[in-house]
């Protein structure tokens, strides 16, 4: 089955997406999510100018030697870019190896460990009350776990709330540059465990609380925040320091015993080696839109599975339905998954894009069982909703120094 076409599509039903549609001589054709939040373009032109000509002819059946050939076979390696876009064409020919078996991609991956996927959710708010309020709310729709983020006083745009904002764009109004925002450690430090006091009073030890510190701290910042969370028996505690010095979670792993979680920045799994097989952290959530795709990802579950370390992947609304659909059958499939983030489906400009296989019932998603990854993708409809460019915002510390945001 050869490649005949690649073609990348550049929209916005309300976030920027990229998609790749690989269409092949036998008139099957696989999508992939090619999306990389605030880089877009730069992927594009990966795609375009250095994969596309050379894949045209291959034949589609042969993944792993494709995915070799995009990889080994690139001097420059690894990077965010070059990893989103190799992960686009692996979703793709994953999804054409499904459709001309007429299975679904977790039967080729081996089938279901489990007949559904817990997700959490995200509560947040402008103050605890707020924030308290959402995740009532969605206790009551039926999430057994929810992230907790509350904006701090004094501190506006804190990370995980967007003020009266709906979204990225609209803090960057009519100039699409990188919006800044002030970053305290200390008022960070003295207010959130309040937070998770009030939570626990309100609603119990039942639920399962997260919370996302965005790699905002040092590992001495972070084991003090561990030791004071504690007696609230988080889940998790996400991206607590940065990864590139993948030691520094040894020093925050021998202050507390609160799980650790770490990865959705991460391309390869070179990035996390060091903190699986040191039993630094207790959670994964590499995602394959951002790690090379579905045939990497296998190899990172099973490695991380030898150390007790259990898959929870990145799952942000700048993913499509594309990579969540990608990330649900690895989920179905993994041993050692654990749960999924998830924050929806969308609204209807979304879903008038692209038609998924993933509903979500009592806290968790069910799969389809449909043949590939069970995506549909609007060309025509998409056409309506053109690419914004926009950014992520950028932190300062009050003295103007950058900071992780």
């Amino acid at each position: 089955m050869k490649i005949v076409d690649i073609k990348i599509y550049v929209n916005c039903p309300g976030r920027n997406f990229v998609t790749v549609k690989i269409e092949t001589d036998k008139g099957i054709y696989g999508l992939g999510d090619a999306t990389l939040n605030g880089r877009e373009m730069a992927v594009v032109a990966y795609l375009e100018e250095h994969i596309k000509p050379c894949l045209i002819g291959k034949d589609a059946h042969q993944i792993e030697d494709i995915w070799q050939y995009l990889y080994r076979g690139c001097y420059w390696r690894k990077g965010p870019v070059t990893m989103t876009a190799i992960a686009a064409i692996d979703m793709a020919l994953w999804d054409i190896k499904g459709k001309a078996a007429d299975l679904p991609v977790y039967q080729l991956l081996g089938g279901k460990s489990r007949e559904k996927i817990k997700v959490y959710g995200h509560a947040n708010g402008k103050n605890i009350e707020e924030t308290l309020d959402h995740l009532g709310r969605l206790i009551d729709e039926g999430y057994k776990a929810v992230r907790l983020q509350c904006a701090i006083p004094g501190l506006e745009g804190t990370y995980g709330t967007l003020a009266d904002k709906k979204d990225y764009y609209e803090l960057q109004s009519d100039r699409p540059l990188p919006p800044e925002q002030i970053w305290d450690t200390n008022t960070y430090l003295n207010f959130v465990p309040e937070l998770f006091k009030k939570a626990r009073e309100k609603y119990g030890m039942d639920v399962q609380l997260l919370h996302d510190v965005h790699s905002r701290l040092t590992p001495i910042e972070a084991a003090r925040l561990g030791k004071i969370l504690e007696p609230y028996n988080l889940f998790f505690l996400e991206d607590s320091v940065t990864a590139e010095n993948q030691s520094g979670y040894k020093y925050v792993r021998e202050h507390t015993t609160i799980p650790l979680a770490v990865g959705e920045i991460f391309n390869t799994i070179w990035d996390a080696k060091e903190l699986i097989e040191n039993q630094w952290i207790d959670y994964i959530r590499m995602a394959a839109t951002h790690a090379g795709g579905i045939t990497p990802m296998r190899r990172i579950a099973d490695f991380a599975s030898l150390y007790h370390i259990r898959m929870a992947p990145h799952g942000p609304p700048d993913i499509s339905p594309i990579g969540h659909a990608a990330n649900a059958h690895l989920n179905i499939w993994a041993p050692n998954f654990a749960i999924q983030e998830f924050i929806g489906f969308g609204g209807t400009t979304l879903n008038n894009v692209f038609k998924h296989p993933l509903t979500l019932e009592d806290g968790h998603l069910l799969l389809q069982d449909k043949p590939g990854l069970g995506v549909d993708f609007d060309e025509k409809a998409a056409e309506k909703y053109t690419y914004k460019r926009s950014y992520l915002p950028v932190s300062r510390l009050k003295d103007g120094t950058l900071w992780n945001w």
